[in-house]
């Protein structure tokens, strides 16, 4: 046997926690080192909104683990340690100014929400939702908001909406698009998650530009759009996510045309000692190879376990991405997977659209819901190109099945005469995908 190697592990989320996991459980003898910029690291981020909202009580469940349970498995975790140079000829890395020895290294930088680019941008009053202990001041803070104005209807956004809203501030979107969530969403698919939010209160502005951030003293008294002024003493940016790339540029690691890090299968760069994973890299979309980055934790799990096993001299590869995705908008769920029709339409990519209003469990049961399922298909084939879905109930598990279904080249004709559960209290004779894909065999 050689000598053990050492791993070195630039991130503390998701991707990097599970890639300095799972090198150490696929190399025992190796030495793994993980820094972290954070105070924090093992909770969960994506409960941060609800915890503002007061859907959940306390920013203690979002913990899993204590950090004193990775030096028990023999992962060196250092916190508020930033890594500030990386020298690949050396294989060395400087990390608080202290140098730290690799033979491989695992890049999880994460992403950012930028700072738009506009009058007034330093103001007080301007926040991020991205870290636990930023999620923890601006829950206290949000006790003396009145008036509050989230930037995009991404996900986070709606997410924030929700969450302003219960908390009985008067809440605004400002969003250049046409509708909510209208980079992954279609427009009818995303209107039921709109009339939900409006009643909840919220006033949402679409074709809206962002011109400026208007103070009063040191803090924010206002938002400035194309469309007027809209008072307000606090504003979330929530703007697309932006892969966190400087140290990957800075060895010269290349970048690819999303603007993350090129990966191959195995999760490594364009060096053969350097791996990545995460918000920071890009991987292909499964029907068309095209690069897309900036998913969800799950898919930053998944990719750091791929990156540390193979960092760890294992054999893992990370599949080409079919992103099942869903969320909480206003009291609606939504989702899909792969391209909606309007994403399918822009791309130029020949789709007939099959569309089923169902519902959730028997009619006759309490608390029945109705989804409202559209698949797209190749014209002729039949073959499933991609779904989404809304309603009260349910939405992510379809999505996951659907994404799945994708994966192995599932057809309308498959999903007609699929089986499902019939159970009263969880589901209805007739599942609302099957009825979607009937409808879309007769339009073949």
């Amino acid at each position: 046997m050689g000598e053990p190697i050492s791993i070195a592990v630039v991130g503390g989320g998701a991707a990097g926690i599970s890639a300095a996991s799972m090198a150490k459980r696929t190399n025992p003898d190796a030495t793994v080192v993980c820094c972290t910029e954070y105070e924090d690291v093992a909770y969960s981020p994506c409960g941060i909104p609800y915890v503002l909202g007061r859907e959940i009580p306390e920013f203690e469940r979002l913990f899993l683990i204590g950090p004193e349970q990775y030096a028990e498995v023999g992962i060196d975790l250092r916190r508020e340690t930033s890594v500030s140079a990386i020298d690949l000829d050396n294989r060395t890395m400087t990390a608080n100014g202290n140098n730290i020895s690799w033979d491989r290294l695992i890049i999880c930088s994460g992403f950012n929400y930028l700072l738009p680019e506009v009058e007034g941008n330093d103001v007080d009053g301007i926040v991020f939702v991205k870290n636990i202990r930023r999620g923890i001041e601006l829950d206290q803070r949000l006790d003396s908001v009145k008036k509050a104005v989230v930037l995009e209807g991404t996900p986070l956004g709606v997410e924030m909406l929700a969450a302003l809203a219960h908390r009985g501030i008067e809440t605004h979107l400002v969003d250049p698009g046409s509708w909510l969530l209208s980079q992954i969403a279609d427009a009818d698919i995303a209107e039921p998650v709109q009339k939900s939010l409006e009643d909840l209160g919220v006033a949402l502005h679409f074709g809206a530009e962002l011109e400026g951030f208007e103070r009063s003293g040191d803090g924010l008294a206002g938002v400035a759009t194309s469309e007027g002024t809209i008072e307000a003493d606090l504003c979330v940016v929530a703007t697309h996510k932006e892969p966190e790339t400087a140290l990957a540029r800075s060895i010269g690691l290349k970048v690819g045309s999303s603007g993350g890090i090129e990966v191959n299968a195995r999760m490594r760069t364009s060096h053969e000692a350097v791996y990545a994973a995460g918000d920071c890299v890009e991987v292909p979309q499964g029907l068309t190879g095209i690069a897309v980055q900036g998913l969800t934790g799950a898919h930053a799990m998944q990719q750091g376990r791929v990156a540390g096993a193979n960092a760890g001299d294992g054999d893992r590869t990370y599949d080409p991405v079919y992103v099942p995705w869903g969320m909480v908008g206003g009291n609606v769920q939504i989702g899909g997977a792969s391209f909606g029709e309007h994403l399918a339409t822009t791309l130029g990519i020949p789709h007939i659209v099959a569309r089923a209003n169902g519902i959730s469990r028997a009619r006759y049961y309490p608390g029945v819901q109705q989804v409202i399922v559209k698949l797209i298909a190749e014209p002729g084939t039949g073959k499933l190109i991609g779904a989404q879905m809304v309603g009260g109930e349910g939405v992510k598990e379809r999505a996951d099945f659907l994404a799945f279904a994708l994966k192995r080249g599932v057809t309308l004709d498959d999903l007609a005469w699929m089986e499902n559960v019939y159970s009263p209290p969880i589901g209805a004779l007739y599942e609302p995908m099957s009825v979607a894909a009937q409808n879309g065999l007769a339009q073949l």
